[in-house]
């Protein structure tokens, strides 16, 4: 196995840095095209979330994969390789495995074990094949980090100790109030229709929002998950951009989390609905409750300049950051390291038993060819036997090899799978001087059709 990662993360790199080398939409594509293309690199696909960024590969060789590697996130990013370097991780082989398997479990997580990773998982899966970047390794390992990530969830109760960044950031904006009875009958509104956005809609829908407005600028897409949220005791409805700054008064707390470029909502344009909504109030009346804002966009939706102003809560990704640090972990955290290191070991013991296939698939192609060369040949030095005779002949010695080959090949692939097992190959090839060629053919079947 030759598998490397090379990323960063909220564990690694500042929110400063990692907001500005998040993936501008349509960047990921060309990224994982880009690193097909260098040498080292056999198979890749891209992890990005709004906290980390990992390129997963196959390479062949090590130093130069993490090389490419690193140039090509730092080309993508826009961040310079001599800044972004410092922040970079490096896993290898079994290393890599561990992590990615930890990734899928929540470990990683800014709130452990949140689970929409194993969405974002499946989704940069989804993206490779689609691409035709992910071959046999990364197929493998994605599928298989899904697996691991929903037994850990099923078997333990990572989920009790922790819950979706969504979550987690109206936790943080309800103060010491349980979430869902501080969102009950405000006014929320949705910036975006993606995924976090989606959820957060979701969430705030089944907390008992009163009002939920989804700015989008797909004004269809906002619709229809407008749509599946109204009824039930909340109004749901879609708007376009357009209508944003007329909104935004009215809002209690608004969520927001695009791909946009550059930042949705000012620190003007959030004074001005401040302003309205005095105006709106009146006077004579107390100041309500502060305008909650929940930024779960990287690079930020909205200006953290906001913060300052009076009447404003803001919470975005740094001040989650900073929240999780100090969150407790729970008991089962170590149930699920356990899975993990399980899993890890299994998974690289698979692999490398999977190495050992070809060459015993070559061995019993070959043992045939003799067989069947062997009993024609008997056929022509005895042409007599009559075809029951043949037929008891021709079982026999075909029964004959297979339990010659059947003890070894079966210890071999057991052997195999254990830490330096590769080896075995190898030594079945130069023991009966089987033709790389043949299995090489039998790896690549695909290739060789063509």
């Amino acid at each position: 196995m030759s598998l490397l990662v090379v990323g960063l993360s909220h564990r690694s790199a500042p929110v400063s840095v990692l907001e500005r080398a998040s993936l501008a939409p349509g960047t990921r594509d060309k990224l994982l095209q880009d690193a097909v293309s260098v040498e080292p690199t056999a198979e890749a696909a891209v992890l990005a979330t709004c906290n980390r960024i990992e390129l997963y590969a196959d390479v062949d060789k090590f130093h130069a994969g993490v090389a490419e590697l690193s140039g090509l996130l730092a080309r993508h990013s826009g961040v310079g390789l001599e800044e972004l370097t410092p922040y970079l991780y490096v896993h290898y082989e079994d290393r890599a495995v561990h992590h990615l398997f930890s990734v899928a479990c929540g470990l990683d997580s800014m709130v452990v074990g949140e689970g929409q990773i194993l969405g974002q998982i499946k989704d940069a899966l989804a993206v490779a094949q689609r691409r035709h970047t992910a071959g046999r390794l990364l197929n493998d390992l994605f599928q298989k980090a899904l697996r691991v990530g929903k037994r850990a969830h099923s078997e333990t109760g990572i989920d009790r100790a922790g819950q979706s960044l969504v979550s987690f950031g109206l936790q943080q904006l309800a103060g010491g109030s349980p979430a869902a009875e501080w969102v009950r009958g405000r006014r929320a509104l949705v910036i975006g229709a993606g995924s976090m956005s989606s959820l957060a809609a979701t969430v705030l829908a089944r907390a008992g929002a009163a009002e939920l407005v989804i700015v989008n600028r797909t004004l269809e897409r906002a619709r229809r998950l407008a749509a599946g949220l109204d009824g039930d005791g909340v109004a749901a409805r879609a708007v376009p951009p357009g209508k944003l700054a007329a909104e935004l008064p009215h809002a209690d707390v608004v969520v927001s989390c695009t791909g946009a470029a550059g930042l949705v909502l000012t620190a003007a344009e959030v004074a001005a609905a401040l302003t309205s909504r005095t105006a709106a109030r009146g006077p004579e009346q107390a100041p309500g409750e502060p305008l909650a804002l929940l930024d779960l966009a990287m690079p930020r939706d909205i200006d953290a300049a906001a913060h300052r102003l009076e009447g404003v809560r803001l919470v975005d990704i740094e001040s989650l950051a900073e929240a999780a640090a100090d969150a407790p972990m729970a008991a089962d955290v170590d149930r699920v390291r356990g899975i993990v290191a399980d899993e890890v070991a299994a998974f690289g013991a698979a692999q490398r038993a999977a190495t050992i296939t070809p060459t015993v698939v070559a061995l019993r192609a070959m043992a045939a060819d003799v067989v069947a060369a062997e009993l024609a040949r008997l056929d022509g030095r005895l042409p007599e036997l009559d075809a029951r005779q043949r037929a008891e002949i021709n079982q026999t010695v075909r029964r004959v090899v297979d339990k010659l080959l059947h003890a070894p090949t079966v210890r071999v692939k057991q052997l195999a799978g254990e830490p330096g097992g590769a080896g075995y190959a190898d030594a079945l090839r130069e023991l009966f001087d089987l033709d790389p060629q043949t299995v090489a053919a039998v790896s690549n079947p695909e290739q060789e059709r063509q």
